[in-house]
């Protein structure tokens, strides 16, 4: 059986507890063993280089040199990582390896809460597979400082109504990636729980932790 180890905490403005349920949820049904923990110590345990996944949800907050460590090693090693908006993409902002690891850092958001477009740009991607060629989205538009590295799947293109100097900048909103011999997948939508409503939404990022998890 695979296994998943969800921790979450953090800024309270990202529903960290509800999207810790609504992924517990789908794991289970997807046929994982999962267990979660609400402290960033849980990422020190060796054992976690035994799971198939870890879905960090822990927005800003810090993280101790040896939990990163661990974290990192673990993933090197084969272990996925996946997770969602600034519960992984602006998590531990003084951890550049974690960083490194995940593949970008959120840096802004626009205007908060606006309506922008989703564009899938590898719609033969398995996980973008069946999904429109674009989508009309409503939360936090991220702007992201990227790693060139990551393969992309999804963009959205900023209008300058809120920023005129990114006008046309098109930036990254799902992506995957390796580190090491891990799997790293990451999507910034999601800014709450109810956003996992959007069932184009729902079905990017439940593929996308099935495809970080590792081969068991």
């Amino acid at each position: 059986m695979r296994s998943a180890l969800i921790v979450y905490g953090g800024w309270e403005g990202h529903d960290p507890e509800e999207c810790a349920t609504i992924y517990r949820r789908w794991l289970h049904e997807d046929g994982y063993s999962v267990r979660t923990a609400t402290e960033t110590s849980a990422f020190a345990d060796p054992s976690i280089a035994d799971l198939s996944l870890i879905v960090p949800i822990f927005t800003m907050s810090k993280i101790a040199k040896e939990e990163v460590e661990n974290l990192t090693k673990a993933v090197q090693s084969g272990v996925g990582l996946a997770g969602h908006h600034g519960g992984m993409s602006d998590a531990f902002r003084d951890a550049v390896d974690y960083q490194f690891m995940v593949g970008g850092q959120w840096v802004a958001h626009p205007g908060n809460i606006i309506d922008y477009t989703v564009d899938i740009t590898k719609p033969d991607d398995p996980i973008m597979a069946g999904l429109p060629a674009n989508f009309p989205y409503k939360s936090e538009q991220y702007y992201m400082h990227v790693d060139p590295s990551n393969e992309v799947l999804a963009t959205t293109t900023f209008t300058g109504e809120h920023a005129s100097w990114i006008d046309g900048v098109v930036m990254p909103v799902v992506w995957k990636r390796r580190h090491g011999q891990g799997k790293v997948f990451h999507m910034t939508l999601g800014h709450q729980a109810k956003e996992f409503e959007n069932s184009n939404m729902a079905t990017i990022m439940r593929r996308g932790m099935d495809w970080a998890a590792r081969d068991e």
